[in-house]
């Protein structure tokens, strides 16, 4: 039976702000005496819990004090650049391609996420939209995925996700979704094919395979 509601993922996926994502980052890691990355291995390497992405670059360990310090840092730098980020260049024709119920998920604080959602002229896309309603991001998406489609009052098998990590495809395991991967955000092509999961090039892309499952 195919799904009739669709989840999509904000940052990396319908939002193309990798190259503020990984600035920021290094932001954070400079403040510490870190070094940087390039969007290649930042693509290569992050994940989620971001606390443990975040060890592995510096070598040692970030404990619960210091990611919160780091997190403000990067969540500070991005705040200064996101005015200069654009959607995804498919974003808007792939919205239109879905003819079911679409709602938002993002990592990203909710308080800024709404207005945002109205300056890139998607207010009324979505029947619901939810951002982290925590001062510390960070963490696993699996359960803000199952509040999501608690408030809704639908269950994961109507539903497919659409994200760009593999934090991604765990939340939609978590609640018995389907997941399309994409490629165009912050994980590496060939990290999100070797899941064995649906993946797509570009977000029509995304929507059409979305479709079949």
């Amino acid at each position: 039976m195919a799904r009739t509601h669709l989840v999509w993922d904000w940052n990396g996926t319908l939002l193309d702000d990798l190259s503020l994502v990984v600035s920021s980052t290094n932001e954070a890691f400079t403040a510490v005496g870190g070094r940087q990355v390039d969007a290649d291995e930042h693509r290569s390497r992050f994940r989620r819990p971001v606390a443990e992405f975040y060890a592995e670059i510096l070598g040692r360990a970030v404990d619960e004090e210091e990611f919160g310090r780091l997190d403000r840092i990067f969540h500070d730098a991005y705040r200064l650049g996101l005015t200069d980020m654009t959607l995804a260049a498919d974003a808007s024709a792939a919205l239109k391609e879905w003819q079911g119920s679409q709602s938002l998920l993002s990592m990203w604080f909710h308080t800024e996420l709404v207005p945002a959602i109205e300056t890139y002229g998607l207010a009324g896309v979505f029947t619901r939209v939810d951002g982290l309603r925590t001062e510390i991001g960070g963490h696993l998406k699996a359960g803000h995925l199952a509040e999501h489609l608690s408030e809704l009052g639908l269950t994961g098998s109507q539903v497919v996700l659409i994200g760009d990590s593999l934090d991604d495809a765990a939340a939609a395991d978590a609640v018995g979704g389907e997941i399309v991967l994409y490629t165009g955000g912050f994980t590496d092509p060939s990290r999100l094919r070797a899941s064995g999961r649906p993946v797509a090039d570009t977000l029509v892309e995304a929507v059409a395979i979305a479709r079949t499952l």
